[in-house]
């Protein structure tokens, strides 16, 4: 019984604040990320130029729902649309 008393008393508070900490710097955040890249997943359309996150640059040739067909200058490649840079492509589009 003593033991559950300290237990409220000390330290679950601060085992409570330490996974609201975790949460607001680590968890948040990257869940923010994962939906901004699947928005800018979902709006690429053919003519689009863009960076592959390996570094290859090409415009979007084909889409389909989970592939992507990029046109390079050595030729055509099929990718998945997960393997685009969305912050690389974002700096090419201001440029």
């Amino acid at each position: 019984m003593e033991q559950i008393q300290q237990l409220m008393g000390g330290q679950l508070p601060l085992f409570l604040l330490m996974f609201v900490v975790i949460y607001f710097f680590m968890i948040r955040p990257q869940q923010k990320r994962a939906k901004n890249e699947k928005t800018f997943e979902s709006s690429l359309k053919v003519g689009d130029k863009i960076i592959t996150k390996s570094g290859l640059h090409g415009k979007v040739a084909e889409l389909a729902e989970t592939t992507v067909v990029i046109e390079t200058m050595s030729g055509k490649l099929k990718m998945e649309r997960s393997a685009i840079s969305m912050e690389m492509s974002a700096a090419l589009v201001k440029k």
